[in-house]
């Protein structure tokens, strides 16, 4: 049985994860609505993924014997001044879940759950591929600072992303 204190932290994690998917399909439909389909088939993957990270946590909490409290989704950001700006707010967003898992996996160690801190570590991992991939495509965007070609190729290459579930390679 998972304690009440840890049971609380990760519903409130399955929200943050939920609301991840809710900010990444806003910004899949503001590429959609920009023409640019590939680079919103990189947000839309990312919603699965969110999707993904939310019951795998949820599924958790019920394995361990805890109760599944969901909260209100706050609703997404609508308005981005820029394809500069979407890619700001994603690599914001993902060093603030980053923020958010680390604070969820001290709090597992410092009440000795070990069953969490090792499931956690998939979290942690995934975070840092999540960063790492969020500052490269930020990069990216702004060397090509709204050059036609270069937003094309950048469009071409995000289309071919796809979401496998980890485990399932």
């Amino acid at each position: 049985m998972i304690s009440k204190k840890l049971q609380d932290a990760i519903n409130l994690q399955i929200n943050k994860e939920l609301h991840s998917e809710y900010i990444y399909l806003s910004m899949a439909a503001y590429f959609y609505s920009n023409d640019l389909d590939g680079i919103a088939n990189f947000f839309s993957v990312q919603t699965q993924e969110e999707h993904f990270h939310a019951m795998k946590l949820f599924n958790y909490l019920l394995e361990r014997g805890g109760k599944i409290e969901l909260k209100t989704i706050e609703g997404p950001p609508i308005d981005f001044k820029s394809h500069v700006d979407v890619f700001e707010q994603t690599l914001a967003h993902e060093q603030y879940i980053t923020k958010s898992i680390n604070e969820l996996m001290d709090m597992a160690i410092k009440e000795n759950d070990h069953s969490l801190v090792s499931f956690l570590k998939w979290y942690v991992d995934e975070q840092v591929e999540e960063e790492a991939t969020a500052s490269r495509l930020l990069a990216r965007i702004k060397i090509i600072n709204g050059n036609g070609q270069g937003l094309l190729m950048m469009d071409a290459e995000l289309s071919q992303r796809t979401f496998t579930p980890p485990g399932s390679e």
